[in-house]
């Protein structure tokens, strides 16, 4: 590391210097510093909004799934089968999958070796269990805390290394070697030292950026992701990052005052859904308006347990999908608040205080007598299958013992992303998404996969840089020259922005009306018309940004720049929406596109959804850019997925490519 200092516009600006700068703190960033160092490089500095920030270490659910190769042998399995699977997903590179399945026991193994304590039987095998979009039993667990166990012993390494970590600093501008197209650079707000002279700003010079920032977690107001991250896809893609599927997310019922996936056993012990007016009145089972009788009403209920996140194919038939649909009913259009009761069985299908189990469908009935849990209420049987979950609220302040819990139906992973190759270096040289940043996934992706992507494209990144990008970070007059441009502009904004002490700031005010604007026309329900309506209200506020916006201090800079990288994103998720919708796209994945003249319709009171089911791009990806000035533009593009490449395994071959380094080319 080297440390200076510049001067731009009167502006003192420390400069810092590295090969590699890693940005973030989840089991991405993490994996890629501690790898960069165990290759051999050690000019590596992490920067974050806070170590103890972000999804991995702050999410889970009731079974927190990781993916990976099978190594039982009941099923017998592959890198080409688990590519395969992948690869059937819909809209993923089969050369991405190839890389996905090929190195996830590596990525499996190291967690192990670090200390996460993944369950094995006694012969040593580390079984696993089936999760969804999934037919090889490749999922394991550690319980609904995995990402926090991967990322707390990930850090252990890093701090064992003596990586440089800058804590507390939020980048908010790569910056470009705009005649070679690559990253050099990055501005970074060092939080905790904002004042009037620089503003707390920071410049680290280096040859290459490893961006770990997660999915873009703030862009929606029902959200599952822990409000201590915000993601910084904007950032990336005002710096020319391409992304690819910005329409592919995951959406589920998930609680919102802790916000927790409420998936398995939360749903099999078949709880009592309910709502309630702004006023807390007026309790109605509003289930039971819908559903025709007692069986389809619990099966479905039960059902969410396996199949957690919203499906459209899952609406038909009073399917498992309803229960999502009739909370955004109750939620988005009546403005009323759905919780889950735990302590009472739904009313109809209570004998006696107790749950009729004869109502239930087989696979209901089957799976609740092999746990031993014919017990009276839904509290009751959490407890004997799970009571870990019970444990997690209390935690967290919330005894669903005794209250109930509120919930709605939340945006919980982004599948698509930031465009990386197979080492995930981005079109921008030298700059590698990984982790949710990267928009490596398709569709369907199989429960657990996210968390074996953030081991296996921080590796692959780690690696490539450890072999083709070693060398320093260009001169600092070079820089400068370089990137004074951009910096000024990021200056320019900062200079703009309405400082008012005698006035209470209006920031997080305008960042939660954007946000509930995406979650009504921009999450799981997708109309045409209305995402249409509201692109224009999101370009208006990035043009009026500086004027629309006031705040009390410059301590609230941070929340500035992270509204302004907001507000960017959703411009281009919802661009990426609109254009798919426009080239014909249907309902697929986590969300319904609805259409007039739909093959199917679902009707709940006076609201008529009519869509259909995708069928003709599945083996297509809409790649995004996006372009700001004055002004945002936004630009797509649709190519062909790459198939499972066909190559050559023979090993004399293999051994030549890798030691001669043919394989980086």
């Amino acid at each position: 590391m080297h440390k200076g200092q510049i001067t731009i516009n009167d502006i003192p600006i420390n400069v810092y210097e590295y090969n590699t700068v890693v940005v973030g703190s989840g089991a991405a960033s993490l994996n890629a510093a501690d790898t960069l160092y165990k290759l051999g490089q050690r000019d590596i500095a992490l920067i974050t909004e806070g170590m103890n920030r972000g999804t991995s270490r702050n999410t889970g659910s009731d079974k927190q799934t990781y993916y990976k190769q099978s190594t039982s042998i009941k099923d017998a399995d592959s890198p080409l089968k688990m590519a395969q699977t992948l690869f059937n997903g819909g809209a993923m590179h089969g050369d991405i999958a190839l890389v996905e399945a090929a190195l996830s026991l590596k990525g499996f193994y190291k967690l192990i070796d670090i200390g996460v304590p993944f369950p094995h039987d006694t012969f040593g095998q580390y079984v696993g269990y089936m999760t969804d979009h999934d037919e090889n039993s490749r999922a394991s667990s550690v319980g609904p805390l995995t990402s926090k166990y991967m990322t707390e012993r990930l850090e252990e390494q890093v701090r064992k290394n003596g990586n440089d970590i800058f804590d507390r600093f939020l980048a908010i501008s790569i910056l470009k070697d705009i005649s070679n197209e690559e990253a050099i650079g990055i501005l970074a707000l060092d939080i905790r030292n904002i004042n009037e002279e620089n503003y707390g700003l920071t410049l680290f010079n280096c040859r290459n950026i490893v961006y770990g920032t997660g999915g873009p977690a703030s862009i929606y107001y029902s959200s599952v992701f822990p409000k201590s991250q915000s993601g910084a896809t904007g950032v990336a893609l005002e710096a020319g990052a391409k992304a690819n599927n910005l329409t592919e997310w995951q959406y589920g019922i998930a609680s919102t005052k802790f916000r927790w996936n409420l998936s398995g056993t939360y749903q099999q012990v078949i709880p009592r859904y309910i709502s309630l007016d702004k006023d807390m009145e007026d309790e109605k089972e509003f289930l039971e308006d819908y559903f025709e009788n007692p069986t389809d009403l619990l099966n479905a209920i039960f059902l969410k347990g396996y199949q957690w996140p919203f499906d459209s194919r899952k609406l038909s038939n009073y399917g498992s999908s309803m229960i999502d649909l009739l909370i955004y009913v109750e939620t988005q259009l009546k403005g009323r608040r759905v919780f889950l009761d735990f302590t009472k069985n739904p009313n109809c299908a209570t004998v006696d205080g107790g749950l009729d189990f004869n109502l239930l469908g087989k696979e209901a009935y089957d799976y609740l007598r092999n746990s031993n849990a014919f017990l009276k209420t839904p509290i009751e049987r959490l407890q004997k299958m799970n009571p870990l979950s019970i444990e997690l609220y209390k935690n967290n302040n919330i005894d669903i013992t005794k209250e109930y819990l509120e919930i709605d139906v939340c945006a919980q992973h982004q599948n698509g992303g930031l465009d990386g190759n197979i080492w995930w270096e981005s079109n921008l040289k030298h700059f590698f998404p990984v982790g949710e940043a990267n928009g490596t996934l398709g569709i369907y992706r199989p429960g657990g996969s996210a968390l074996n992507s953030t081991q296996v494209g921080s590796y692959r990144a780690a690696e490539y840089i450890s072999n083709k990008y070693i060398d320093r970070p260009i001169t600092l007059n070079e820089f400068l020259d370089k990137t004074n441009n951009q910096i000024l502009r990021k200056i320019d904004l900062i200079k703009a922005i309405k400082i008012e002490s005698e006035k209470e700031s209006n920031i997080l005010e305008v960042k939660e009306e954007l946000q509930k604007e995406m979650s009504r026309v921009g999450a799981f329900i997708r109309e045409k018309d209305e995402i249409e309506k509201s692109i224009v209200k999101f370009e208006k506020a990035f043009v009026e940004f500086k004027d629309i916006i006031h705040i009390q201090d410059l301590k609230e800079l941070p929340t500035v720049f992270r509204v302004y990288d907001m507000i960017i994103t959703q411009i281009a998720i919802l661009s990426a929406i609109l254009e798919y919708i426009n080239k014909g796209g249907h309902s697929r994945g986590s969300y319904l596109v609805s259409k007039k003249d739909g093959s199917y319709e679902v009707k709940i009171d006076d609201k008529v959804w009519n869509f259909s089911l995708e069928e003709d791009f599945r083996e297509k990806i809409c790649e995004t850019e996006v372009s700001t000035n004055d002004e945002i533009k936004v630009f797509h593009n649709w190519v062909d997925v790459r198939p499972i490449p066909e190559y050559d395994s023979w090993f004399e071959n293999v051994w030549e490519e890798y030691r001669q380094k043919n394989i980086y080319n």
